[in-house]
């Protein structure tokens, strides 16, 4: 199993930055994608940022591309957010994933989630 717990939301003016981190249990991040993905009220979750251990290729949602970066520390099993020029639109409760196998941004192909952490951006 890969139990996976986020931290670092918060409330945050637009503008400005946050630093989300993921911590895994289990297993290194070698041979796993990992993921962030959020999820507003009333809106289906969306992928973020991903990033494959194994050659470190990441990928980006266009809503975020530029400001956002994901990286991963795999000898602390820990997966990074760093978020940049915060806008109000990426309110949301931001989620870590991960899942073994091929690369995908389809959410419903994840096998493991943490419970989530909750960023808002005021305006």
């Amino acid at each position: 199993q890969v139990q996976l717990v986020e931290s670092g939301g918060g409330l945050v003016q637009a503008g400005g930055s946050l630093r989300l981190s993921c911590a895994a249990s289990g297993r290194t991040f070698s041979t796993y994608v990992m993921g962030w993905f959020r999820q507003a009220p009333g809106k289906e979750r969306e992928f973020v940022a991903a990033i494959r251990g194994s050659t470190s290729n990441t990928g980006y949602a266009d809503s975020v591309k530029g400001r956002f970066s994901i990286s991963a520390q795999i000898a602390t099993n820990t997966v990074f957010l760093q978020m940049n020029s915060l806008k109000a639109e990426d309110t949301a409760v931001y989620y870590c994933a991960a899942k073994s196998g091929p690369w995908t941004v389809n959410y419903l192909l994840y096998e493991f989630w943490g419970r989530g952490t909750q960023v808002t951006v005021s305006s």
